[in-house]
């Protein structure tokens, strides 16, 4: 696996990030951008460092999603 893609989102109700992995049982979180690249590479370091789900991916990307409601 060359790669793992994380689908972020602001979280609306606590403020921060909320980043879960595409393909994989892996979420994590973080009160702002650095924190959450923190702890997402310590959550695929956890996931996959014992090497039984796999090899480490070697790119994480992390795909940001915003929602927005426009009043018509």
């Amino acid at each position: 696996m060359n790669e793992i893609i994380f689908e972020v989102h602001e979280d609306e109700g606590d403020g921060g990030f909320v980043a879960t992995a595409l393909g994989h049982a892996i979420a994590t979180q973080g009160e702002n951008v650095e924190e959450l690249r923190e702890m997402v590479r310590n959550a695929v370091h956890c996931h996959f460092g014992d090497g039984v789900l796999g090899a480490m991916p070697k790119i994480i990307r992390l795909h940001f999603v915003r929602d927005e409601a426009l009043a018509v």
